[in-house]
């Protein structure tokens, strides 16, 4: 195996719980090279990954014929000897067969499992594990089929030096005060807490431990939310400021490593948070196809703790139920417990 073409071709969250995956496939191939094919908008992260050699943009399902073939002719130019595909579509499916790749294994589900070489069952409905180890599984399934013996890594993922944590502390904060980020913004594909909720989660969680600077962040399309927590947090006297990512994922990557706490729903800079090993707190609904097991983030042992609202047909979806209350005070204990055994600088 010398060329190798990985696809997670989806949203940030889903690209980030691959990590692992490209991180064993990297350590069991040294001496492959392997490429991933991302959108435009996780291609910052895909090149702040160790693991990935190479990244080809997909111009995504959307594009015209000409942008399409460009792609196609892109892929077959590289002559990879395999292509692992994370996310089935037909499209991604179609991709790798008409590229001429020799060996292409996915999970075994719908249609599109039959234009692949290799398939394996997983059930990823049933979210039975979280969806890194069904990455894991599924990678650790091509190796064997290939006879290469499978070395995974550990938390963290990702990482900055600590001089470059420093300068963006300096940059972009003031004081010694342990930060907590939070980020209200959601990609979609979850349901999250309401402004009001999270007020009140962060409120409570200030009269609990009056040390903590709350730091709320916010991105492109999220900008009138956070404003209207943060006015909120302004007539409440909490401790608090405003970032706004303007600058990019790389950056945005470097201010959340500078969090001493993480608190989101499901969503991408949850999962970046995590993969940074930043303690993180996450609110998921519990239908099974979104619950926190599934998309538990990737953090050391610990150092994630998750809310959910009752399971059931009627409530399983409404966040609203979530008592944010209760959550703060369980929130404080579990960080007052993991900073004492495991100080966060």
């Amino acid at each position: 195996m010398q060329k190798l073409l990985v696809v997670r071709n989806d949203k940030i969250g889903d690209f980030m719980l691959a990590w692992p995956s490209f991180a064993l496939l990297k350590n069991s191939l040294p001496n492959c090279e392997i490429s991933a094919l991302v959108p435009s908008y996780t291609a910052p992260l895909a090149e702040l990954c160790p693991w990935i050699d190479k990244v080809i943009i997909d111009c995504g399902a959307e594009a015209d014929g000409q942008a399409q073939a460009s792609l196609l002719q892109q892929v077959k130019q590289q002559q990879f000897d395999g292509y692992l595909c994370f996310f089935s579509t037909m499209r991604n499916a179609w991709l790798g067969a008409r590229a001429g790749i020799k060996h292409r294994c996915a999970p075994a589900t719908k249609l599109a499992q039959f234009l692949f070489t290799q398939r394996v069952k997983q059930r990823r409905s049933q979210s039975r594990k979280p969806e890194f180890e069904y990455n894991l599984d599924l990678a650790k399934a091509f190796l064997a089929k290939h006879q290469i013996d499978a070395k995974a890594s550990d938390a963290p993922f990702l990482s900055f030096s600590p001089a470059q944590i420093e300068a963006r502390k300096n940059s972009e904060f003031t004081g010694s005060q342990p930060m907590v980020m939070v980020h209200i913004g959601s990609g979609g594909s979850a349901n999250n807490l309401s402004v009001e909720q999270y007020f009140s989660l962060i409120d409570c969680l200030a009269k609990l431990n009056l040390e903590l600077h709350f730091v709320i962040t916010a991105g492109p399309g999220e900008l009138v939310a956070a404003q209207d927590l943060v006015n909120q947090l302004a007539k409440a006297e909490v401790s608090h400021q405003l970032y706004f990512s303007e600058e990019g994922l790389t950056t945005f990557c470097e201010v959340l490593a500078c969090a001493d706490m993480f608190i989101a729903g499901s969503t991408g800079p949850l999962h970046i948070a995590g993969a940074l090993d930043v303690p993180t707190v996450g609110f998921f609904p519990s239908r099974r196809s979104a619950t926190p097991l599934r998309w538990q983030p990737l953090n050391s042992a610990g150092r994630h703790i998750s809310f959910s609202p009752p399971a059931g047909e009627l409530t399983q979806e409404d966040m609203s139920l979530i008592n944010v209350s209760d959550s703060a005070v369980k929130i404080n204990l579990w960080w007052q417990k993991l900073h004492a055994s495991d100080p966060v600088e």
